[in-house]
């Protein structure tokens, strides 16, 4: 990884402490999602911080999933949630447990360290949304909506060749549309 994206990380994180308006974070990430109602979304389990999506998730009129993170450097895997409780993972993760089925995900809610207005993103360093991305995206149409507080947008990050860019970002402020 790159200094100059670890400094933007940092920078992002710094910024991301000081959170933001949740609740306006929860109506602009429901009015996103409602055009997808019937859709299988992903979201997320919050930690260190993060924007939190399962507000949002659970105004979903759809099948919901969460990631589990299988090992490192390989693609998400999807189980489907409804509230069962949840089992710990690695990195302080947490997602259904094995029983839950499988899913594919045509909508992921995707957790941020920092994002800039191209749709670039940037998460923990260990790539597992771009290689889920990648590989949903050779599979069909896939919206990769990032999460974040407006605090946390940078003014820009350098994307590298296997960076997977988000289609849409919503933060307390609003969504905003990538300028590509």
């Amino acid at each position: 990884m790159s200094d100059d994206k670890q400094r933007l990380r940092a920078q992002a994180l710094e910024a991301r402490a000081a959170g933001g308006d949740a609740a306006a974070l929860d109506r602009h990430l429901i009015a996103a999602l409602a055009p997808h109602a019937g859709k299988v979304v992903s979201g997320y389990w919050p930690m260190r911080g993060e924007a939190d999506p399962r507000p949002a998730m659970a105004a979903h009129r759809g099948p919901v999933c969460l990631p589990v993170v299988p090992g490192p450097a390989q693609p998400l895997l999807f189980r489907t949630w409804q509230g069962e409780d949840l089992v710990p993972g690695p990195w302080g993760t947490l997602h259904p447990a094995d029983s839950a089925p499988l899913a594919v995900p045509q909508v992921l809610i995707v957790p941020l360290a920092g994002f800039d207005a191209q749709g670039n993103r940037l998460g923990y360093g260990g790539g597992y949304y771009d290689r889920t991305l990648e590989l949903l995206r050779k599979s069909g149409p896939v919206t990769a909506i990032g999460l974040a507080f407006a605090c946390q947008q940078l003014p820009a990050i350098p994307a590298d060749p296997y960076d997977q860019p988000l289609d849409l970002i919503v933060t307390d402020a609003g969504a905003l549309h990538p300028l590509r």
